[in-house]
Parts: structure tokens; C-alpha cells; sequence
């Protein structure tokens, strides 16, 4: 079937239809909020600042330009990421949590629940926290990105941030009930896309001839990580499972052969934010500590920013991080206990190991060695933007590894979702 009888089909599909025009009527207003900014900014100023902050520019990135505006969504959807790394390693440690996520839906559902009320105070925080470091660089290299605040400023710009993540927060869930995509992935990816085009002008504006071959390179270097983004996603490991055949009254039942896939990357982009996320925070509170009364601690905070700063330690760091929350990730995802108990429940075994726990200890193994190669790879895709820039010195922060690999993965996934939805219509029809 071509691709223009597969649109046709999904635009004849009502229930498709509607979801579709809703999750875009979502990310219209996600942009139109992404550009409501809080009075009092110098935005010219801003966006030179964040031209010379990677870490911010890639935040800047992730919140669709929300931040670089200033926006009432300046925050995007970061202080519900945090708080869902919070949750889930609490979950990891608290057994009452613990016990509260084996429940099912409606354990799961508390969790989402705490996790939520959790947002509001790390919104709060976050945002003061930005709008202090815009204020702190106020008057240095001759910018003035935030004159002073009153109380009631301070208190209104507060409430507006917070409430912006709440809203986007809450769009994100309602895309997610259309089964269209997972809704945090879609606003991401819409943000990107809407900061392509701005980027790609820039670029184009600043470039010369001397910068043709390099231009050529950054290309190439695209296109052949839009094709391992694609081998990576898509690529999987298929365990052998065999079921035994059993008597049920009078008829034989099982014996059937299956596999169980293993993802190569099971927790697509999510390392990586995850990774944003928790990258922030140490350079922001040294920020707060650079005027601190105590001599050492605030000759310490300065040698943290100026770390981060350092584009071979943030891109070490950088790297490291991502590559230990993708083994993170697959411990909250993947329960190699339960699965080779539900086996054995239902009469099927890995040819060649034993049932049980022997079953769990090589699921965790093939899972360690499936991890490894998925974890480099991710690593290898958030810091090749730096290095390319390093290379080129063109801006590859938007057609760079991140980026590419957000936009491919949740393409692949909502075109999944969209197939998959299509093909339960099909069914209903008949």
C-alpha cells in the first residue's frame, strides 16, 4: 500500500481523524504559550546568552524556545521529568512504594498522582532558580538580561512558570490518552521542529565558502545518524521461547515455538533527558554559591561553573550520565524475575536454561550485554553535536545526534501507534 492510500485511509478512520486534529490543536497551543513571555526581559540579550551556554541552549531546545523567551512555559515539562526520576528511584528503595507499583493501574496511578504534586514545588524552585542566574548576569560583558524585581514581580512570575508546566504537563497526558504518541515525546519533538527553521537560517546567514566543506560534513554526518538512529530503534534481540505441550481434557494444548524481542534501546530518548535534567542542577546551585560569605565554598562554586563550562568535562559528565540512566531505565522497565515467573506459570522455557531463577539470571545478562551497546550508542548520539560544533564550528545543536535521534524515534513511534490503531478499525469493521 502507498503511502498516499495510507493517508487517505487514516483520514477516513473518524476516531484517527479526531485524535489527530486534537494532538495538533495541542501543539498549536504549546507554541502560542511558548511565546507569552514574562514582562520586564531583554530578550535580544537572552538569546546571546544562550548562544554562549550550551547546557542552557540545549534546554532552550527542549522547551521549544520557551526558555530563551522567557515564556510563562520557560520550564517546559522539566520539572515533572525530575520528579518522575524522583518517584522512580524511590520506588527502587521505598517498599511501600514498591509494593504500591506491583498493584497494577491503580498503584501506578498514585504514583503518577504523587509525582504531579511533586511538579509544583520543583517548578517553583526551577523557576526562581533561573530567574535568579538571568539576574546574576545581568551587567557582565555588557548585557542586561533582567533588571531588579519587586516582590509582587517575583511572586507573579512564579505562579506564571508553574502554572505553564502544570499546563504542559497536562497536555502531555491528554496526547498520551489519544494514542497518537507519548504526549512529553510530541511536545519535545514540536519544539524542535519549530526552532529548525530560525537555526537554519542562522546558519545560512554566517556562512561563507571556506565553511562549504564542512557544511557538506554536517550533512553526511546527519544523514548517517538518521540511519543508525533508525538501525538502533528499531534493532532488537529475539530470545527463543518454547512452550510444552499440555493435556487439557481430551485435547493436547502448547507446544508451540515463539521468541520474547529484547529492544536494543529500550528507553529511547528518555536517558537522555533524563541525563538534561539532572545536568542542570550543579551548575545552577554554584551559581547561587558564587557569593557565598565562605571563601572555599564559593572558590569551589566558581570552579563548578567554570567545569561546566569546559566543553570536555560537560561532555564527559554528559556522556556518563546518559549512559548510567540507560541502564537505570532498563531496571525500572525491565523485571527479568517477573517475566521468567510468568514462564514458568504458563508452561514455556528458554531452550537450554533452566526454569526459574536461571531463567532471570540470563535474561539480566543478555538485557547487561543489549544495554551496553544501546547505552554507547546513546552516549555516543548526545555529545556528537559538541563535537561536530567543535569540528565545524557550525551550529549542529538542532541537526546534531540529540535531535535527530528525538525526531526519528518519536516519528517511528506515532507511525506505530497510527498502524496499530488502523488496524483495529479494520477489525471493527468486520
Amino acid at each position: 500500500m502507498n503511502w498516499l492510500e495510507k493517508i487517505k485511509q487514516v483520514w477516513r478512520a473518524k476516531e484517527i481523524r479526531k485524535s489527530l486534529v486534537f494532538v495538533l490543536l495541542m501543539l498549536v497551543v504549546f507554541r502560542l504559550g511558548a511565546h507569552i513571555p514574562i514582562p520586564g526581559i531583554d530578550v535580544g540579550n537572552l538569546r546571546d546568552f544562550f548562544n554562549q551556554n550550551e547546557l542552557l541552549g540545549l534546554l532552550n531546545l527542549f522547551s521549544g524556545g520557551g526558555l530563551e523567551n522567557v515564556s510563562i512555559m520557560m520550564l517546559g515539562l522539566g520539572p515533572y521529568i525530575t520528579a518522575s526520576i524522583i518517584f522512580q528511584l524511590l520506588v527502587m528503595i521505598v517498599p511501600k512504594l514498591e509494593e504500591m507499583q506491583k498493584e497494577g493501574e491503580q498503584g501506578r496511578a498514585k504514583i503518577n498522582k504523587y509525582t504531579r504534586i511533586a511538579t509544583v514545588p520543583l517548578a517553583i524552585l526551577q523557576g526562581y532558580g533561573f530567574i535568579n542566574l538571568f539576574q546574576r548576569q545581568s551587567g557582565q560583558a555588557g548585557m542586561q538580561l533582567i533588571g531588579e524585581i519587586s516582590p509582587l514581580q517575583w511572586v507573579t512570575a512564579l505562579i506564571a512558570v508553574t502554572a505553564g508546566t502544570i499546563f504542559l504537563m497536562w497536555i502531555g497526558e491528554l496526547i498520551s490518552e489519544k494514542k497518537i504518541g507519548n504526549g512529553i515525546s510530541l511536545l519535545i519533538f514540536a519544539g524542535i521542529i519549530a526552532g529548525l527553521p530560525t537555526t537554519l537560517q542562522r546558519m545560512f546567514i554566517v556562512f561563507d565558502q571556506s565553511q562549504f566543506y564542512n557544511l557538506l560534513l554536517l550533512i553526511a554526518i546527519g544523514l548517517i545518524t538518521v540511519f543508525g538512529v533508525v538501525l538502533i530503534t528499531e534493532g532488537q534481540r529475539n530470545i527463543p521461547v518454547s512452550y510444552a505441550r499440555r493435556v487439557q481434557g481430551n485435547k493436547l494444548s502448547g507446544g508451540m515455538n515463539t521468541h520474547l524481542p529484547l529492544r536494543v534501546n529500550q528507553g529511547g530518548v528518555i536517558p537522555i533527558i533524563f541525563a538534561i535534567s539532572v545536568m542542570l542542577f550543579p551548575p545552577m546551585v554554584a551559581n547561587f554559591l558564587t557569593r557565598a560569605s565562605s571563601p572555599w565554598l564559593a572558590t569551589f562554586a566558581a570552579n563548578v561553573v567554570n567545569w561546566f563550562n569546559n566543553m570536555m568535562v560537560y561532555g564527559i559528565v554528559y556522556f556518563v550520565l546518559v549512559v548510567a540512566f540507560t541502564y537505570f531505565y532498563s531496571a525500572v522497565v525491565f523485571h527479568p524475575d517477573q517475566i521468567a515467573e510468568n514462564l514458568q506459570k504458563q508452561g514455556g522455557f528458554i531452550p537450554g536454561i533452566r526454569p526459574g531463577n536461571s531463567t532471570a539470571e540470563y535474561l539480566q545478562k543478555v538485557v547487561n550485554r543489549i544495554n551496553l551497546t544501546g547505552s554507547l550508542f546513546l552516549g555516543v548520539i548526545a555529545v556528537l553535536p559538541l563535537v561536530v560544533q567543535q569540528a565545524t564550528g557550525l551550529d549542529a545543536m538542532i541537526i546534531g545526534g540529540t535531535s535527530l535521534l528525538i525526531i526519528v524515534s518519536v516519528v517511528i513511534e506515532v507511525l506505530k501507534q497510527i498502524e496499530s490503531q488502523l488496524s483495529v478499525h479494520e477489525y471493527d469493521s468486520y
